[in-house]
């Protein structure tokens, strides 16, 4: 083998690694811009976290929030509705599940996994009604929680579905205590 067959081989290999990698940069940066129109816009996820001020919710009253485009309820709960909540037997409930973002998956509904802190003082709902999507009242309903007037479902005032034709409870999003007076939803 002489040596000019050692430089051709040579070069020839240079050659087609020039050209695989030249290929990979192009593919690369023609295959981009399609995979990045996927990711969420800047308004999307300028929305994806908020906070709320939660300071001036007084015991029995509940502040409604916009997020991602549905309703959210905040409740700040009395000691008579935490213990309705807590003294409901969760093997009579429609949907046995806590339907909880924060609580471990398969978490039953009971109170204690529903409400957002120990004391079940702080109720956090999605206030869009399970059923076809209506947003039910507060304060109303045969179980003191709330009430879809559309079809007539009936939550308790741990927001799980009692009666009507809802399947699930109202689901209780992603929710953290930022400090004593702000909440974080998502």
């Amino acid at each position: 083998m002489s040596q000019a067959d050692d430089h051709a081989g040579t070069r020839r290999d240079f050659l087609y690694y020039a050209t695989a990698g030249v290929g990979a940069v192009v593919t690369g940066a023609a295959v981009w811009p399609l995979i990045n129109q996927m990711n969420p816009s800047a308004d999307v996820q300028a929305l994806a976290s908020i906070f709320v001020d939660i300071g001036a919710v007084e015991p029995g009253t509940q502040l409604t929030v916009k997020w991602l485009g549905k309703p959210v309820f905040i409740r700040r709960r009395t000691p008579e509705e935490i213990e309705a909540a807590r003294a409901v037997d969760v093997t009579t409930l429609p949907d046995q599940l806590a339907e909880n973002a924060n609580a471990i998956e398969g978490a039953d509904a009971s109170d204690a996994n529903r409400a957002l802190d120990e004391t079940g003082e702080w109720l956090v709902m999605i206030g869009v009604c399970t059923h076809l999507g209506c947003v039910p009242l507060g304060d109303a309903g045969d179980f003191g929680g709330w009430f879809c007037p559309c079809h007539g479902s009936h939550y308790d005032t741990a927001g799980r579905v009692r009666k009507g034709p809802a399947p699930r409870n109202l689901p209780v999003p992603l929710a953290t205590f930022e400090n004593e007076t702000t909440l974080k939803l998502g």
